[in-house]
């Protein structure tokens, strides 16, 4: 038998679900930009390390994503990209224990700027920027509350945070903005003319990455042959600014980990390539339209190319010199009249 309940001159049921006392339910959550979530969209917090990855782009390396999520704690991971797909979600939550994974598509100034979206990556343990168009991460997010985010679990939070392709070139304080194309041979040689129009190069402005404020990073780098960009991205550094760059460039399906004390792995099936300038060898000839000249020798640059097959190799990002010689390989480039060249050191 039902009771009836009086209050305020009414009779109430308690068994009438439209009964005017009973709660309301809750609108659901509005997640702007997301286009995806697996697992649990609470926000949990966990212990986390904070370490780097920079992948080359092409298949996504397993064991790069492993040692990120290892050091999430098992928290939340979230993706952004300015296009694509929420593949990754599936892909990262079949790799590891995580609460959730959620990807975020920012294509937008105003949406880079949205106070939710940068809240869902503040709460972040695990950070990826998947590939693209860098000039869209240039264009879209620099500047704003998205940036400012990324910054903050770069260097307040300490998570975990990687890129691939276009997501890696923006990693290093330097970085080539492709704003106005790509450079790549043998359409266009950087250096037969390093103030070429293409030839974009920010810094000091984007992102705050640990270990990667006095890098540039590149990306499919010998599977596109990108060597001579490289060489000419590190000579306008020089040039420009008066600063004595490092370079980091990872073949494709490869990745560099690079964890809290500043010692990094090469993981994958290709290479990672560490440059390092002098600031007693600037380049002979570096003005525009003309080819560069940057030989001292032919020891203008030294490179160490480190294999990721083998295990156990270690680069310092200190002293930015190889911590032990597995799988390493030490060379010399240098550019001749345009031309990049490469002799055994």
């Amino acid at each position: 038998m039902a009771v009836l309940l009086t209050g305020c001159g009414k009779s109430i049921d308690p068994n009438n679900p439209f009964r005017p006392d009973a709660p309301k339910p809750k609108d659901p959550e509005v997640r702007l930009g997301s286009i995806g979530i697996v697992g649990d969209a609470a926000d949990v917090q966990t212990t986390t390390k904070s370490g780097i990855v920079i992948m080359g782009g092409g298949a996504d390396v397993d064991a790069a994503f492993r040692w990120m999520i290892d050091r999430s704690g098992g928290g939340d991971v979230v993706i952004i990209r300015a296009t694509g797909t929420d593949a990754y979600n599936a892909y990262v939550k079949g790799l590891g224990t995580v609460n959730s994974v959620e990807t975020l598509k920012i294509d937008s100034r105003k949406l880079a700027d949205n106070d939710g979206v940068a809240k869902i990556i503040r709460e972040a343990e695990m950070l990826f920027i998947a590939g693209g168009d860098q000039s869209d991460y240039t264009n879209y997010w620099k500047g704003t509350k998205t940036m400012a985010a990324i910054n903050y679990l770069l260097t307040e939070k300490k998570v975990p945070v990687g890129g691939t392709s276009a997501g890696a070139a923006i990693l290093g304080n330097y970085y080539f903005s492709a704003e106005r194309g790509g450079i790549d041979l043998p359409d266009i040689n950087a250096l037969a003319n390093p103030y070429g129009d293409r030839v974009l190069i920010g810094r000091d402005d984007f992102l705050k990455a640990p270990f990667l404020q006095n890098v540039i990073t590149d990306q499919h780098f010998t599977q596109r042959n990108r060597q001579a960009r490289t060489v000419a991205f590190l000579g306008r550094i020089m040039k420009d600014w008066s600063k004595t760059p490092y370079g980091i460039a990872v073949d494709e399906r490869t990745a560099v980990c690079i964890d809290e004390t500043g010692m990094a792995t090469v993981v994958g099936t290709n290479k990672a390539f560490f440059t390092k300038t002098d600031a007693a060898k600037t380049p002979e000839t570096f003005t525009t339209g003309t080819p560069v000249t940057w030989n001292r020798d032919g020891k203008a640059i030294q490179v160490s190319a480190i294999s990721a097959t083998v295990s156990n190799n270690k680069f310092n990002m200190n002293s930015f010199e190889p911590e032990n010689t597995i799988g390493l390989e030490k060379f010399w480039w240098s550019a001749v009249s345009g031309n990049w060249v490469q002799s055994a050191r």
